[in-house]
Order: C-alpha cells, then structure tokens, then sequence
C-alpha cells in the first residue's frame, strides 16, 4: 500500500475551525461489515459492560425481545451497570397500544428502576395543528431522532443501522467501533444532553404499558407549552455543547503514536432557533469535499436513501478528484418494495430522484468521471433478499494516477445527506482521517464489500429498461415532498 500524499494535513487544515477533536492509536478503531457481526458485538458488549450503557437509535423494533432480556441480564449480574436510552418519540410509539419501542423499554425501567433512563425525544415541531391532524404513520415526516450511538463503558459504536431484526441479519449498512475513553465520554455527553430536552418513560399498567412525561429537572421547557421558549433555551443549550473545546492535549514528540484524528460533528438544526444554527455537520462536509482538490483523490458517496442535498451535489461536481463514485439502493433493495399504501411508492421517488442526479451529471460534463451503481442482494422481503442502507463518504488518496489508493477518509454515522437530514431530524457523525495503514486496509475492505453487490446505472438504462419508468404522480409528489425524504 503507497502513503497518502497530503490530504491528510489538508483535512486537519479544513476542519480545524472545529471545536472538538479526538485522536486514535492503531487498533483503536474497529471496522465492523455484516448486519450480524453488528448484533453479536452489541450483546456481546451489553453483556460484558461494568458501568454504563447508552443507546440512542430512531427506534426499537416490537419483536426485539432478545435483545431487552440481553440487557436485562447484564444488569441482574451487575449492580452496579446502569443504562440509557434515547428513542425518536414519533416512530418509538407508532404501534400503540400494541407493543412498541416505548412500551418494551418500560418493562426494564419496570424491573430496574432509576437504573434505567428511557427517553423519548419529539421535535420541537410537533406542535399545534401538526400534533392534533397528522396521522401516526406520517408525522415522522415532520422530524426525528435519527442518531445511531451505541455505547459501552468506554467504547462506542457508530452506526446508520437501528435495532430490529432486519438490521441484525439482511439490512446491509456500516459499523465503526471506537475504543477510546474520551471519545466515548464525548458522545455520552451528546446522549444525555439530547435526552434532557426529551419526555421520559415509565412502566405504567394502562393499556399501552407506558407512560411518558416531561422532568422537570431538563433543560428546557415541554415544546407544546411554549415553542419558542423551548427553542430559546434548546438554541443556548446545544450551541454550548458544540462549541464546548475538546481538543487532545498530546506532548509533540508522543503524535507519532497517534495516525488517525476523528471530528465528531452533529447536525441539530430543529433544535436551533431559525437563523441561528450552529450544527457542525453540513458545513463540515463541504469543507470535507473542498479539501478534495487533488487528481490523485477518489471519492465514493453512498446512501441508501438517495436524496443528496443540492449543496453537496454542487460541491462533488466542483471538486477536482480523478473519480466519484455515487452508490445507492437499487429499487429492490430499497426496505419500501412493495410496502402498503403510500409508501410503496417511495423506491419509485428515490429511482425518479437517481434519474435527475445523472442528468445533473452528465449537464455538468461530469459523465466521464462520476458513476452511478446501484446495489443489490436478491430482492429485498423475497427469500435471501437484502435491503440496503448504507450512508457515507470515502474518499482516496494515491501517490501517482496509476495507483488506485486506499481510503484515507470517511464519514460513519447516520445521516443520508438528504435536505431533511439537514433541516428536520438529529444527526451525528464522526469524520476520520487516517494515515493508519491497517485502519486503511480494513475501510477498503468495507468499501470492496459494499461494491461488489453493485453495478453501473446510465441515462440509457432509465430508458430501455421498463421498471425504470415512474408515473407522472410520483414524479410530482416527488417535486412537493422532496425535503421530507
């Protein structure tokens, strides 16, 4: 493998406007691949935990017993471990009163008691005439908790995958493991502030199984009695918490010793007053893409959910890189296939929204260089089907054109880079820069993985291939409700 050239002191250049940054020995980072590896490593850290266990996810899926008796053990055989989580308020109670994420979590604050903090986070927007009108399936569309964190005493795992059975066995997504005290002290900082402008949970022996209601020891006022009052505080809040220093205090002669640097970055902006948002994320990413001024950089951009905001778009084209890669779900892995109602339309959306990015491609004389591929394992909710929803960035760096590189870079977490990633949901991620050789080697590896169940999309395909072809409804409903997906 050749050394990267200097991208990596052009990041670290970028980005050090940034608040917060931490800094890994070899070994520290872990590179998990498949949806089981995923589950056997949650257990088994839920299972093996002394202290602390935090896990912020968009929901937990109602079967998921197994995983509540995982946890559930792990405190019977140890007193002294105590556990939070932090579920999306809208999505976390759809099912009731039939059992739902809400209800599940409560049977352990039921048997645990204060050992167990279950929140439930409901933005801020979801207030007035939108909480009374909007029907369960569809106020998510409003805005979500979407943040992926799994922690574990001192490591934490960074994810875009939640937790149902799905995304423990055919649901292809990515899985970083960070095994440093610091950082994970970091992201359970970022877990309890969020959950102190969150409703909490409790056993409750109604006919959900749960009760929620607003401590008032949080933060903030409860939204739906004052929305721009809890916004006020909220702004305050999460400004102090991103803008809070976090930097390694390392002597100069010991940095060797450190060969990857990883900025956490958030996107929070339901949370901010409007017009004054510090989220880190959007404005990180871009600098991220800018920084790609080289020929010998290659870029691979991936979500699952392919809806890329314009300014992202605006920046990949811009940049200078040899190569970019565009890699989304094919309408078959896409988890809406053939789903009921309304939403059995959305992989045609996301085909709809494949077909205008490569005209914006080819618009832009970028056809030579930048590629579509769509992945696909089987067809998803058929026999050995995959779904796909996988989110992020990599990008390589090699010392000559001939040379393919490995990654030097990527984003792991859980945005899909989407305009509503961007203004309606909580997002967190973690930027790495690595001259680590088998951290390298190990992000190659995942990307090689991701890119052998793909293959290339042109304009043509959309043509000569009929379940290409989406209706003028779609098309239009796609124009009005873009934001939202």
């Amino acid at each position: 493998m050749t050394q990267p050239s200097n991208y990596y002191e052009s990041v670290q250049s970028s980005l050090s406007y940034l608040k917060t940054k931490f800094l890994f020995k070899r070994g520290e980072i872990e590179v998990i691949e498949s949806p089981s590896e995923f589950y056997d490593t949650l257990k088994k850290k839920i299972t093996t935990a002394k202290k602390r266990v935090f896990i912020a996810s968009l929901y937990l899926g109602s079967s998921e017993d197994e995983l509540i008796k995982c946890v559930s053990d792990a405190m019977k055989n140890n007193k002294d471990l105590k556990v939070s989580f932090l579920i999306d308020g809208l999505r976390g109670t759809r099912e009731t009163p039939a059992k739902c994420s809400a209800s599940l979590l409560a049977t352990l604050v039921r048997d645990y008691g204060n050992r167990v903090d279950t929140r439930l986070y409901r933005t801020p927007a979801y207030v007035g005439w939108k909480r009374l009108l909007i029907p369960k399936r569809y106020n998510e569309g409003i805005g979500l908790q979407h943040m992926k964190i799994y922690g574990f005493d001192d490591e934490v795992l960074l994810s875009g995958a939640n937790l149902s059975n799905d995304y423990f066995t055919n649901r292809q997504d990515r899985y970083y493991l960070f095994k440093r005290k610091e950082f994970t002290d970091y992201y359970y900082s970022l877990h309890k502030t969020i959950s102190a402008l969150s409703y909490k949970v409790e056993y409750s022996n109604n006919n959900q199984k749960y009760k929620m209601f607003w401590p008032s020891d949080n933060l903030a006022n409860e939204p739906i009695h004052g929305r721009r009052q809890f916004l006020k505080k909220s702004s305050l809040v999460i400004s102090e918490f991103l803008n809070r220093p976090r930097k390694p205090n390392i002597p100069i002669d010991d940095l060797g010793k450190y060969p990857t640097t990883v900025y956490p970055v958030s996107q929070f902006t339901p949370l901010f007053n409007r017009g004054y948002d510090e989220s880190t994320e959007r404005p990180a990413v871009l600098k991220l893409i800018n920084s790609m001024c080289s020929p010998l950089n290659e870029w691979f951009f991936t979500a699952g959910y392919f809806n890329m905001l314009p300014d992202i778009k605006k920046a990949l084209f811009s940049c200078r890189a040899k190569a970019g890669t565009v890699i989304t779900a094919s309408p078959y892995a896409n988890g809406f296939f053939e789903s009921k109602g309304m939403s059995g339309s959305i992989p045609d959306a996301y085909l709809y929204l494949s077909k205008k990015f490569l005209k914006d491609v080819r618009k832009s004389g970028k056809s030579d260089t930048i590629t579509l591929r769509e992945w696909q394992r089987g067809v998803v909710n058929k026999p050995n089907g995959w779904s796909y929803h996988a989110k992020g960035i990599w990008i390589t760096d090699s010392t000559d054109d001939s040379d393919k590189g490995y990654p030097v870079g990527t984003i792991i977490g859980s945005s899909n880079y989407t305009r509503r990633a961007y203004s309606l949901d909580l997002e967190s991620n973690a930027i790495i820069v690595t001259k680590d050789d088998q951290l390298r080697e190990n992000m190659q590896h995942e990307l090689d993985n991701i890119l052998k169940y793909t293959k290339p999309v042109n304009l043509e395909d959309f043509s000569n291939e009929a379940h290409r072809q989406v209706n003028t409804k779609v098309k239009v409903a796609t124009a009005m409700l873009g934001k939202r997906l």
